[in-house]
């Protein structure tokens, strides 16, 4: 659009600044009642083309708002880096995945493995599909023992919503609340 300097008649958004919208005005009913006993730690992955490279730390907090809106801000614990500092996870917008570099996607992945362990938290949320299969990844491969998991299923957890075979990435711990 700015090569041939056309002014758009829309504006282009994140879905994270939608749900970040949403839930301020109650339209989208998260809680995080489910979480106020359990007290299961989250932690979040700021994707390299989202944040850095996209939206900026404003699409980053917004992020962090809907986190802390389905799981409760005291069970979110946020990496160091963050934001638009945050290292990536080393799927490399799945480049890497796709062309089978898997050692070498692994090695670099290991900045992110090491930053996820420091939070202590048991489940990473992911906003990305590529970051998602990149940290699943790298937790199974090197036994980190946390879990990826998606964005949107946590918020579908925190509704009341989530359907039974969408539970995949969730943990024993997490795998019957709401059913």
């Amino acid at each position: 659009m700015r090569k041939f300097n056309i002014t758009p008649s829309f504006e282009v958004k994140s879905i994270i600044q939608l749900y970040a919208k949403w839930i301020r005005e109650g339209r989208l009913p998260v809680s995080s009642d489910w979480n106020k006993d359990l007290k299961v730690k989250f932690t979040v992955q700021d994707p390299c083309q989202l944040v850095r490279k996209s939206f900026g730390d404003p699409v980053a907090d917004d992020l962090r708002f809907v986190i802390k809106a389905c799981v409760g801000e005291e069970n979110f614990v946020d990496m160091y880096p963050n934001k638009s500092n945050n290292f990536c996870c080393g799927g490399g917008g799945g480049f890497l995945q796709a062309t089978g570099f898997q050692e070498q996607r692994r090695q670099y992945g290991k900045v992110k493995l090491n930053q996820i362990l420091e939070t202590g938290a048991q489940y990473c949320i992911t906003p990305c599909h590529n970051c998602h299969s990149q940290i699943h990844d790298l937790s199974e491969y090197y036994e980190g023992g946390f879990h990826a998991v998606h964005l949107w299923t946590i918020i579908c957890l925190s509704m009341g919503v989530l359907g039974e075979n969408e539970r995949e990435y969730l943990g024993d711990d997490l795998r019957e609340i709401g059913l």
